[in-house]
C-alpha cells in the first residue's frame, strides 16, 4: 500500500517461473504467462506513488517453481 492505495500484483493463468543460481549468474526461466506476470509485477512497482523500498518476494511455493531460489523485486529510487 502506498499513499492509501493498495498495489495489486496479478498472476496470469498458467504462469510458470523458475529462478536458478548458476554461481556466476541468475537464470529466470518462464513460459509466456510467467513472463507477462513478471512484467506486470515490475510495472506495478514502477507506478507513480509507489514508495522507494516497495518490494515483492517470490519464492518456491509462493509463485516460483519447486527448486527455485528466492527472487526479490524492489523499487529503489536512490541514485
Amino acid at each position: 500500500m502506498s499513499d492509501g492505495t493498495t498495489k495489486v500484483f496479478t498472476w496470469e493463468e498458467g504462469a510458470r517461473i523458475e529462478v536458478r543460481n548458476l554461481g556466476g549468474g541468475i537464470v529466470i526461466e518462464a513460459n509466456a504467462a510467467g513472463l507477462k506476470t513478471l512484467a506486470g509485477h515490475l510495472l506495478t512497482l514502477a507506478q507513480v506513488g509507489t514508495p522507494d523500498g516497495a518490494h515483492l518476494h517470490l519464492e518456491e511455493n509462493n509463485g516460483l517453481e519447486e527448486g527455485s531460489v528466492c527472487l526479490v523485486l524492489e523499487r529503489c529510487d536512490d541514485e
